[in-house]
């Protein structure tokens, strides 16, 4: 089975979207460079973000959301972002009216059951969740593996939480990664199990 990470391009304070759901220069990395990081040629960086960042997207199976980002990026058209198989989406409601059966989206409520589909959906690939408040519920749910995240520098001061709104304490080990791009500091920690 694949492993579980959190994973999110973040401020140094530890947002990922301003107060309206906005992310600013959070991605503006994935443009300022001069490797094409996909095949539209749209997004575009620093060779050594190149290195770091496309190996670990070609290893993602599923991409794990809650409802809110779904219906923000309006279920991405149909079509999961980043060329990944599968988006599991967490919510209590069903899916929107409409919604086209074929599509790869599947849509589960609570976020250990929605773990459990991604990982079987994924098999020996990684399921990968989106920092925030899903992020931060299957976090504290000790779910999760590995933390990564694309530190931009910039200061939000408010918005919304990578670990969205997590009131617990959680380890992680030591940053095992840490990689300097342009105007980006990837880095990557291993979460501590409880017990």
């Amino acid at each position: 089975m694949g492993k579980v990470v959190m994973y999110s391009s973040v401020s140094v304070d530890g947002f990922v979207a301003d107060e309206n759901d906005q992310p600013g220069p959070l991605f503006d990395w994935l443009t300022s460079g001069d490797v094409p990081l996909d095949e539209s040629g749209e997004l575009r960086v620093s060779r050594t973000s190149y290195d770091y960042t496309r190996p670990y997207w070609d290893q993602i199976g599923v991409t794990l959301v809650g409802r809110h980002v779904f219906d923000i990026t309006d279920g991405w058209g149909g079509k999961p972002p980043s060329g990944i198989d599968h988006v599991v989406v967490v919510t209590h409601r069903p899916e929107p009216e409409g919604w086209a059966p074929e599509a790869p989206f599947h849509f589960v409520d609570g976020v250990e059951a929605a773990v459990a589909r991604a990982q079987e959906l994924a098999g020996d690939r990684v399921v990968e969740v989106a920092a925030g408040e899903v992020g931060g519920q299957v976090l504290a749910a000790g779910l999760v593996d590995e933390v990564r995240m694309d530190v931009v520098p910039v200061v939000f001061g408010s918005g919304k939480r990578y670990f969205g709104s997590v009131h617990a304490q959680h380890l992680l080990e030591d940053p095992d990664v840490m990689i300097q791009g342009n105007r980006v500091l990837h880095l990557r920690y291993r979460v501590r199990k409880r017990g």
